[in-house]
């Protein structure tokens, strides 16, 4: 393709518009790009705001180059804490669900680094369900909220429970980059008041979708983490919280105990 914008420039004004990695996205839109024309579309886009993953289609994860589609809450890196981990618990005919899975970027590490685990993913933004279709077998990836939307034969037998739901205070939307909080769909982000809202339920509801000596994997804060912590251990799941300071990821594991 011949450019009717010279990558200079696309740096230039990438750079202007307070990108940071300005020559990498430069490099990235004009690989994606199919035309000049195309080009100096995603270039705007980007200076408007749009997020790179949107414009590209697709975001880096765990290696994998994840579907992402617009409004979809595009994966951070953070994130790869959590699928690294729940990587680390599967094996070979694990069940494991991706809950409030967004582009399913964590049930598609674990499939691509786990062998025969039995992968299953749900979100209520039908965009996130869509999008997860594409990177997750569409049979498996369901629409509705928490464990409303898992088949009843997963109940009792899910040994990885992966959940990255929202968990920014209602109040600190406003304070988000304009990529996310203008461009991601707001369910995706609002975690209420102290952005604990939807992590309270999910950790209600886990033990009896776990089967024993399973575990439940929630991304959290730093700040959050304790608090997380204690709604683990109230419903009897014995918790440890997981810091990665390279990628600035926080997780907290609960784990139902087994038998005996």
């Amino acid at each position: 393709m011949t450019t009717a914008v010279p990558p200079a420039d696309v740096v230039a004004r990438l750079r202007a518009a307070g990108c940071v990695f300005a020559e990498e996205e430069a490099a990235l839109l004009v690989g994606a790009a199919g035309s000049s024309g195309e080009l100096e579309r995603m270039v705007a886009d980007r200076v408007a705001g749009i997020p790179l993953e949107v414009l590209v289609g697709w975001a880096e994860f765990c290696g994998l180059h994840v579907v992402v589609l617009p409004g979809v809450f595009v994966p951070r890196r953070r994130t790869e804490l959590m699928a690294r981990h729940a990587t680390r618990l599967a094996a070979r005919g694990s069940v494991v669900v991706d809950l409030c899975c967004g582009t399913g970027a964590v049930g598609a590490a674990v499939s691509a680094s786990v062998p025969g685990a039995e992968v299953y993913a749900a979100d209520l933004d039908p965009a996130a369900v869509s999008c997860a279709r594409r990177n997750l077998p569409p049979e498996r990836v369901f629409g509705g909220d928490l464990y409303d939307a898992l088949p009843g034969g997963l109940l009792g037998r899910v040994d990885v429970l992966a959940c990255n739901a929202p968990y920014v205070p209602t109040d600190e939307i406003s304070l988000m980059p304009p990529e996310a909080r203008l461009h991601e769909h707001r369910v995706a982000l609002d975690g209420g008041v102290d952005g604990l809202d939807v992590q309270r339920r999910v950790v209600a509801g886990a033990a009896a979708w776990l089967a024993p000596g399973g575990h439940l994997l929630v991304e959290s804060s730093v700040a959050q983490a304790p608090v997380t912590a204690r709604l683990m251990r109230e419903v009897g799941l014995v918790p440890e919280v997981v810091h990665d300071e390279e990628v600035g990821g926080t997780l907290v594991v609960g784990a139902r105990p087994g038998p005996g």
